[in-house]
């Protein structure tokens, strides 16, 4: 077995949220930011790059990663999250190394691929 031993500088969570609860995510968001100190981007009301959802991305660093984690997983109520690593692959982040909380949805990764 070949382990992979990239540097991961970064972790993005994004909320993945509809019409009907797009509320609670921006209240979730706005207290992951006031709790941890942390990158908040903006909430897209339609579906943004490789995700088939409306959706705001969460930057935790390496070292808040699992606080901020813990907390967003203990509160998320129906929202689904998808998270990643930034390792500087971006097609190995959203794929291999990604992780879903709540029901996994398709991703568009055709625009990792050269």
């Amino acid at each position: 077995m070949k382990f992979i031993n990239q540097e991961i500088k970064y972790y993005h969570i994004h909320l993945y949220y509809t019409e009907k609860n797009i509320s609670y995510a921006k209240e979730l968001g706005h207290k992951i930011k006031e709790l941890f100190s942390i990158d908040l981007g903006r909430f897209h009301e339609k579906s943004v790059g490789p995700h088939p959802m409306w959706s705001v991305q969460i930057t935790a660093t390496r070292e808040n990663f699992y606080d901020v984690m813990s907390y967003a997983v203990q509160n998320r109520r129906d929202l689904i999250f998808f998270i990643h690593p930034g390792s500087g692959d971006d097609l190995l982040d959203h794929t291999d190394y990604a992780i879903w909380v709540g029901e996994k949805q398709e991703l568009d990764i055709s625009i990792f691929k050269s």
